[in-house]
């Protein structure tokens, strides 16, 4: 009886994807491994990233807005222009922000691997990630999101 139940209990044994396209994974038609540092981040963690990000400027904000008596307005914008400002300013220089940094995730060039993204493709990818309600927006079948397609870049587990 336990070896009958184990068989369809535990499922095909492969995931949907690799069901669909057998040989293939995310990033592998990018030339990014399968498995280990610089292969796909899982949306999972490239989700927790940007929880991490998104407290930590709210909690950047409210440090600045408590200096100043600003409308509520003005504290909402305060709140997207210190998270835009750590994505662009990081990205750019590090090719991190604060919550990739703390899940060992990392923005990758793909067409210069070995070169950190720079200043037009970080504006770039913000842009697109704010407007787009960050990770809410549309995935490829390679696991980049809208604005890792816009940019030329992906992340990729550090």
């Amino acid at each position: 009886m336990a070896r009958w139940t184990g068989t369809w209990l535990q499922g095909p044994g492969a995931s949907l994807g690799e069901i669909r396209h057998p040989g293939s994974w995310p990033g592998g038609r990018l030339g990014l491994p399968q498995h280990g540092a610089g292969s796909v981040a899982p949306f999972g963690a490239r989700a927790g990233a940007f929880v991490i990000d998104v407290l930590a400027s709210a909690l950047v904000a409210t440090l600045f807005n408590a200096l100043l008596d600003p409308s509520d307005r003005q504290r909402q914008l305060t709140s997207y222009a210190v998270l835009a400002l750590e994505h662009v300013v990081f990205v750019a220089l590090t090719g991190q922000t604060f919550g990739m940094r703390v899940l060992g995730l990392r923005v990758l060039r793909l067409g210069q691997p070995g070169r950190l993204p720079g200043l037009l493709p970080a504006v770039l990818r913000t842009s697109v990630l704010l407007f787009s309600l960050g990770l809410a927006a549309l995935f490829s079948r390679d696991g980049r999101g809208l604005h890792d397609v816009a940019a030329g870049t992906a992340v990729v587990r550090g």
